[in-house]
This record gives structure tokens, sequence and C-alpha cells, in this order.
């Protein structure tokens, strides 16, 4: 789906739902927030990554993440409109991981049924507040180019004509220009895993998802 419909679907609060699996929990794209036990900053505390999880069930969380961890590394998440979570890595994909649920029956059956209304959530249009619109891009991984040549992958959260959400390992200082790709921007905030860009020009919707994709970095550096 292009950018245009999705902005102009009704986006459910930031969550793109896409179908529901028998026996498997419910597919969504739902913005969170995670850390990993063995992954600290310089003053020793837990970093906090921003994420999307992708599959949910009341077992096992599924991520798309900047940062995968190890396998039985220890994990904990706040996922929005479910709740927070902890529990160990024990699948790791490509772009993200799967984290287990740590959880009583009664806590268990709890999530059960904030993932049904989820699923049932899906039916009721909320309107979007920002004043552009915002969208998942369909490949939410990029790359930052920084203004001294240097690099790094990162996640896109979200997009929109005038800026980008971005999840990455390095977390740069607020008013630093860099490029998203191939999209100059400046960092204007940070929040709890992650930081915003704000675009020098705002962006043809129907052309952004292209100047942002790795690909465009690598077709940019070669001519």
């Amino acid at each position: 789906m292009p950018p245009s419909a999705v902005c102009a679907s009704a986006q459910r609060n930031d969550a793109v739902f896409v179908e529901r699996r028998r026996g498997a929990g419910i597919i969504v794209s739902v913005p969170g927030s995670y850390m990993l036990a063995d992954h600290r900053n310089a003053r020793g505390e837990r970093r906090v990554f921003a994420c999307r999880a992708v599959n949910v069930s009341p077992h096992a969380i599924a991520f798309a993440a900047p940062v995968r961890g190890r396998l039985g590394e220890r994990a904990f998440a706040t996922v929005d409109q479910l709740g927070k979570f902890k529990g160990k890595v024990i699948r790791l994909l490509e772009g993200g991981f799967v984290m287990s649920i740590v959880a009583s029956d009664g806590e268990r059956e709890k999530l059960a049924a904030r993932i049904d209304w989820l699923e049932q959530f899906k039916n009721f249009d909320v309107m979007d507040q920002r004043s552009d619109c915002r969208f998942v891009p369909s490949n939410p991984y990029s790359r930052l180019v920084f203004a001294d040549a240097t690099s790094e992958d990162c996640f896109v959260l979200d997009l929109s004509a005038s800026g980008a959400a971005v999840a990455a390992e390095t977390i740069p200082k607020v008013g630093t220009v860099l490029a998203l790709a191939t999209v100059v921007g400046r960092v204007v905030r940070h929040f709890d895993g992650g930081f915003a860009i704000r675009f020098i020009e705002r962006q043809d919707l129907r052309r952004l998802e292209a100047r942002v994709s790795p690909e465009a970095v690598r077709s940019f550096v070669t001519e």
C-alpha cells in the first residue's frame, strides 16, 4: 500500500493491523520500547531502544528492532496498549528478535484479553493528531549518514513529509545535522529509545520510502 493510501486510511492510534492468525496471537505493528540486560551505556545504565511489536501472543512477542541482543539474554519491554513485559531472547530474526513472556496464568489471561481487544480495535477509526500524516514504511531499515561521512544502520519507526522517528545504536545530540539515507535533516528531540529528525525540506510522500532506503545510500555512493 503506498504512503498516500496509508495516510488516507484510518490509522488506529499508531497501530497498523495486518491479519489474525489462529493460535498464533495477532500480527500487528505497534510501537514500544525495550531494554536488554547486557546492553548498557557509559554510566552502566541499561540502554532503551525503540521498536515495534510485530507479533504478539500470551507467551511471546516478536519485535522489529535496531539491536537484537543474544539468545538467552534477559529482555524488558513496554508495548503501547499492551503493557510491560519481561522474559528472555528466545529467537533472533533478521532485523529483530522474539522474547518470551514471564507471567502467571492470570496475567496471561489478561494479556489474551488485551490481544483480543486489539483485534476488535482495528474496526474503530481514530484520528492522527500530528499536523503531518505519518506512516510506517514497508521496509523500516535505513542508514544514518553523519557529517564526517561515517554511517550507521538504523530503524525507522515512522515517516512523514516533514520528518522521521528513528532508533539506532547512536543517539545524536539535538541539533545534529545528518542524512536519513539521502534525505538531510536535523535532530530536534529525543524520546525513550530513539530520536526525531526534521527534514530540511518537505518531502514528496510518493518518493520518500525510496529515498530513505538503504539501497538509496548505495546508489548515491556509487554514482
